[in-house]
């Protein structure tokens, strides 16, 4: 896409799954690219896959100072940040909150809130400076299901997606005009690898884990296009808003939802 090549892509939650997937698509367009993950062993993989080029960083979206170390480092490497991409997440089993143990809830609200609403926050705030000085853009991540939709994950998880989504349109506002603020609403995502909350003890669960024709046949249900993305396929989205070429796109949302939101109704029971 016209417009990253040579761009500074900054991605939190890079390491693997969506994240990932739009690191590839990043290093193909040209972009040079700093990726925080939490994980070390995914912080390695990254290394190994891209090389030299890029910066690889371990570190935890909830916590300043690893914000702070990972926007420092990308200023020392790279001279400033045209872009900040956020793909950290997780998800909540889609566990209706009549079967949670109400002594687990509010541990797995702050665990799901503080990944996947606190970490854009805290990410955009450390870094609006460097990106108020080359015009650049935050994309952050939503979804087409959890942050418009009833049935898109659980309660706790289409809490934070909805939060996510206030939070693009208010940064935009008050970033403005310096800082394009914006997000995409992906659906299914193919190796999502997208793990659920230590509070609840489904850390060590992964959507990769679903069968890829029960996934399927439930992308066929709700969808109008019979595909499960990859992370790189939903990367040109997430380009159009990163680039400087979108300089009359903030607040916006993007649905990349494969038609979800324009399935039938009245003719779904024939």
């Amino acid at each position: 896409m016209a417009g990253l090549s040579g761009a500074i892509v900054a991605i939190t939650g890079g390491g693997s799954g969506l994240g990932l997937g739009l690191a590839r698509y990043f290093a193909q367009e040209g972009a040079k690219l700093a990726i925080l993950d939490v994980v070390p062993e995914k912080v390695e993989a990254l290394t190994s896959e891209f090389g030299n080029s890029i910066l690889a960083m371990q570190g935890d979206v909830r916590k300043v100072a690893d914000l702070k170390a990972f926007h420092d480092a990308v200023i020392t490497r790279f001279g400033g940040v045209d872009a900040l991409v956020g793909a950290q997440g997780i998800f909540d089993g889609n566990r209706p909150i009549s079967e949670l143990p109400i002594d687990q809830v509010s541990d797995a609200f702050d665990e799901l809130m503080r990944i996947n609403v606190l970490g854009y926050i805290l990410s955009a705030h450390i870094f609006r400076e460097s990106l108020a000085k080359r015009s650049g853009a935050i994309v952050f991540t939503a979804s087409s299901n959890a942050s418009y939709c009833a049935d898109g994950g659980g309660l706790l998880y289409t809490a934070s997606k909805h939060a996510v989504v206030g939070v693009v349109r208010q940064l935009a506002f008050e970033f403005a005009p310096e800082i394009r603020v914006n997000a995409v609403a992906p659906c299914g995502i193919a190796n999502s690898d997208l793990r659920g909350p230590s509070a609840l003890g489904l850390d060590g669960e992964s959507q990769n884990d679903i069968p890829k024709d029960m996934f399927m046949s439930m992308i066929r249900k709700v969808t109008l296009l019979d595909h499960l993305p990859t992370g790189e396929e939903y990367g040109p989205a997430y380009g159009l808003l990163a680039t400087p070429g979108a300089r009359i796109l903030t607040g916006e949302v993007i649905m990349a939802d494969q038609g979800l939101a324009n399935r039938p109704i009245i003719s779904a029971g024939n």
